[in-house]
């Protein structure tokens, strides 16, 4: 009957385990406690939708918010309000395991403690970089008992953006890229933000070279900065921006008359999600043309043209 008591020590360390639960510290320092791995997520921002599905955890996720639509994958879910205002009632009918938010206004804050109230746990990332995104990933991961996909999905995205690095490398020069959120009333992705760590990685450099994740500016500063590259992301703030060689002063932007300037989506650079390193591929092969034989990004859509 030797084997009883190691039986008995397992049972121990087992339970033990089991009772532990999962833990993870979010961005702000704050203990996210589970007993389980998560099976039911409720992402309050699109890009953590993103982040599960490229996973492959799509089974995760129980509802979106309004505008979360894509990827395709989930705009056939139900819905719990806004980002910044969801349906405590419908958060709640969904039973999640974990809430999970992407930190941003204050109103946003706000709603994910309201939620934790109600007993839910919550976990509230700040991405701003791509190593902030492949942190908020292995974290999911350990909250959803994935950690394996957690781990291809992140090593798969180092991966493409090390071959950007290799390519651009060769690059004579990192051209200025200005990349507009919002016009009029002009705003610019500023220093801090997810749009100037892509400018980096594609070959390039975020002008201005202030600011946060936003950067206020006026149309003769932008003049005097003067971009070599000029791109315009579509997007809930800048839904239908006026063509750049439509708008008086901007026509003496040395990019309007060079043909340097697009239009992209704006998940590809300023959203906190695996959209983003296509973004970085796309504009490096943009300023870069000579080094990427396979042709230019679209400026209308920020595609590869065939």
């Amino acid at each position: 009957m030797w084997w009883f008591p190691v039986v008995a020590a397992f049972l121990v360390l087992t339970a033990q385990a089991a009772s532990a639960g999962i833990e993870i510290t979010d961005d702000f320092g704050r203990r996210v406690v589970l007993k389980r791995p998560a099976k039911r997520v409720i992402a309050l921002t699109g890009a953590v939708n993103e982040t599960l599905c490229g996973m492959g955890l799509t089974d995760l996720i129980a509802a979106r918010t309004d505008a979360d639509r894509e990827p395709a994958e989930v705009a056939a879910l139900p819905t719990i309000g806004t980002h910044m205002r969801p349906n405590l009632e419908l958060v709640l009918a969904h039973r999640p395991d974990v809430v999970v938010q992407i930190a941003g206004r204050e109103e946003s804050l706000e709603a994910a403690l309201a939620i934790e109230r109600m007993g839910i746990p919550v976990a509230v990332f700040e991405v701003h970089d791509f190593e902030g995104l492949f942190s908020m990933a292995e974290r999911l991961g350990a909250l959803t008992g994935e950690t394996a996909a957690a781990g291809r999905f992140v090593a798969g995205l180092r991966e493409r953006l090390l071959r950007v690095a290799g390519i651009v490398s060769r690059a004579d020069r990192r051209p200025t890229v200005a990349v507009e959120l919002r016009y009029p009333n002009l705003l610019l992705a500023g220093a801090g933000s997810m749009a100037a760590d892509a400018a980096a990685r594609a070959g390039g450099r975020l002008v201005p070279e202030t600011g946060g994740k936003v950067a206020r500016l006026g149309e003769e500063e932008l003049l005097r900065l003067d971009p070599e590259y000029y791109l315009v992301e579509t997007g809930p703030m800048n839904p239908d921006p006026v063509p750049v060689a439509k708008r008086p002063l901007f026509r003496e932007l040395s990019a309007v008359p060079a043909g340097r300037v697009a239009v992209w989506t704006g998940r590809r650079l300023s959203r906190p999600g695996p959209e983003g390193v296509t973004g970085v591929e796309e504009l490096a092969r943009w300023l870069h043309p000579g080094l990427f034989p396979a042709g230019a990004p679209d400026a209308r859509a920020g595609e590869v043209r065939p």
